[in-house]
């Protein structure tokens, strides 16, 4: 009888049969990591279809590199190569890869049972940190950016507004636009009731001239160059 708590590689080596056992196995496991990531969450098709995707690639490697160190060596940085390919993702979206890396990992090494045991043990955990109201809309950081012209000075210019509406504020980056006629200043923001973030606008828009103003969610500054 199969026992799935123990390696199904047999030592002589891969063979197709165990290949695809692995990969269809791996595909079901990534599909229901999947579908887990989806609750309570925004996503993407493309996301989801990554995330399902991912394990079966990573446990592929895997197979493929067993045992030569080389080679995994090359794979290892052809996969950091990614991270400088692609925009930064929420903190969900990152934890949800490592787990699904870790899931093809696993897998790769032929383990069924455990990789089906980590995905349950995961999925489960995904989904009560996904239900629980901890940390629901607390100290939400914003970015917030206003044009001003360049004959206002804006060193003081907005603090009456930004202590009426914020819990705390800090200037980040001043820099100039229309070749110089203009500056446009971005802060990092807590606000205080978000339901009064149309109140607040308003108010600034009074004080900057009714020029460009934007506010968004909270990034960092190397994420909004990208």
């Amino acid at each position: 009888m199969l026992n799935l708590f123990n390696s199904i590689i047999p030592s002589t080596g891969i063979t197709p049969s165990v290949f695809i056992i692995l990969v269809l196995a791996t595909l079901v496991l990534g599909g229901i990591l999947a579908l887990i990531h989806t609750y309570k969450n925004d996503y993407t098709k493309s996301f989801i279809m990554t995330l399902a995707i991912l394990p079966a690639v990573v446990a592929v490697v895997i197979l493929m590199v067993n045992g030569n160190i080389g080679a995994g060596v090359a794979v290892a940085g052809a996969f950091s190569l990614v991270r400088f390919r692609s925009a930064p993702g929420t903190a969900r979206e990152i934890g949800a890869l490592f787990a699904a890396m870790g899931m093809g990992l696993i897998m790769g090494m032929g383990y069924i049972g455990y990789a089906a045991l980590f995905t349950c043990l995961i999925g489960i955990a995904m989904l009560v940190y996904a239900g629980i109201s901890a940390g629901d809309k607390k100290n939400i950081r914003k970015n917030l950016k206003i044009t001003i012209p360049e004959n206002l000075n804006y060193t003081d210019v907005f603090d009456e507004v930004l202590s009426k509406y914020t819990k705390s504020y800090r200037l980040k980056q001043v820099k100039t636009s229309n070749m110089g006629s203009l500056f446009k200043l971005s802060y990092e923001i807590v606000l205080s009731d978000p339901s009064l973030e149309k109140e607040f606008l308003d108010d600034l828009r009074v004080r900057n001239g009714n020029l460009e103003i934007s506010i968004s969610d909270y990034q960092t500054q190397s994420a909004e160059q990208l």
